[in-house]
């Protein structure tokens, strides 16, 4: 055991006091002494870099790049390079904290077959609960709204498609190889793919104002934007596209674009959006203290929120 940093004195029965601790041996270090190795399991050093690697986005970039070097100098060289590939090969959107469980296995060994361009044999069970064998071309992970998705060319469909991480119950690296697209951006496919998604209801409004002005102010993974002809000399309009399983967080986010609109299809939408505004003309109240009606009847609440 070493004496704090730059005491070159004999370690004294007081400093070994002062650190260590524990019924059964072992030591713990007073503040202010140096760490010793880290012992992290596989689980926890990957918990530890996409800490990091999000925090890239967040938080000084240059504080995060350090303190990965230092994580990675302290791990076997056989977590390193599995650490490497999900670093190398990872990718993020606006909200890159992921909140769906994925096991660390499926995630680095995908990573690694990202890396090194290699098919991967994955069982995946769709959200209808069908399982299947699947062998998939990985061209990039990407991690998205709390789950990690992998985008590649599927042997089943030979289409390009997403899988969630999630969902994949085994994966096994293959000892091919393939060569991925050129320049293929995962994240901007994942997007535009989700966005584009079947779903119950598909909607069509037409916002006033150009496609600089509109498509900023909606989220590309729920809507897509499209130039229409307008007669000249007149105000620029576009056509939003929504599909949605429901439709009322629709209201208000059209409510939120702060521009004309026209619902065009369908007609539940715009009973949405007229009911939308009679809860808020009932909201602006002169009553301090308006009652709110939920599910378990009539309440008095300190503050609405719409839901």
């Amino acid at each position: 055991m070493n004496a704090p940093s730059g005491d070159t004195s004999p370690i004294s029965p007081t400093w070994i006091s002062r650190s260590v601790r524990g019924r059964y041996g072992g030591y713990r270090l007073a503040p202010g002494y140096r760490m010793p190795p880290l012992m992290l399991t596989d689980d926890e050093a990957v918990a530890v870099l996409l800490g990091l690697l999000t925090s890239r986005s967040t938080t000084a970039a240059h504080a995060a790049d350090s303190a990965t070097a230092k994580l990675r100098r302290v791990l076997p060289q056989r977590l390193t390079a599995r650490l490497d590939a999900l670093m190398n090969t990872a990718e993020f959107t606006t909200d890159p904290r992921p909140a769906v469980a994925v096991e660390t296995a499926v995630l680095l060994t995908i990573a690694e077959a990202t890396r090194e361009h290699r098919p991967v044999a994955i069982g995946y069970t769709d959200r209808n609960g069908q399982r299947s064998a699947r062998t998939v071309h990985p061209y990039g992970l990407v991690a998205h709204s709390g789950r990690w998705y992998l985008t590649g060319l599927d042997s089943n469909s030979a289409d390009l498609r997403q899988f969630r991480l999630d969902r994949i119950t085994e994966v096994t690296i293959l000892s091919e190889t393939f060569a991925p697209p050129i320049e293929f951006e995962p994240t901007t496919h994942l997007l535009s793919a989700l966005a584009t998604a079947p779903y119950q209801h598909e909607a069509s409004i037409r916002v006033q104002g150009n496609l600089t002005q509109v498509r900023p102010l909606l989220p590309a993974t729920i809507a897509t934007v499209h130039e229409i002809s307008t007669p000249p000399d007149t105000a620029p309009w576009v056509r939003v596209l929504i599909r949605a399983e429901q439709l009322d967080w629709i209201p208000p986010v059209l409510a939120g674009l702060d521009r004309p609109f026209i619902i065009e299809h369908p007609d539940a939408l715009n009973d949405a959006v007229r009911a939308l505004g009679r809860r808020l003309t009932a909201a602006a109240t002169s009553d301090p203290k308006p009652t709110v009606v939920g599910v378990g009847g009539p309440s008095r609440r300190g503050s609405d929120h719409i839901r």
